[in-house]
């Protein structure tokens, strides 16, 4: 495995790890939006629960 090859092989690795950072963040985000989704309807239902006292 000459120099050649290994740099390849690192820049190879490089697109891929840099891909899987994004596919990281990508749900990072999503699950942010499943978490404020989830607050705000427990929001919803605390304040309707409090109303019916």
């Amino acid at each position: 495995m000459g120099p050649d090859t290994a740099i390849d092989d690192l820049q190879q690795q490089i697109v891929r790890l840099e891909q899987r950072a994004v596919d990281f963040a990508s749900a990072l985000e999503d699950r942010e939006a499943e978490l404020d989704a989830a607050r705000a309807a427990n929001r919803e239902l605390t304040r309707a629960l409090n109303q019916r006292e």
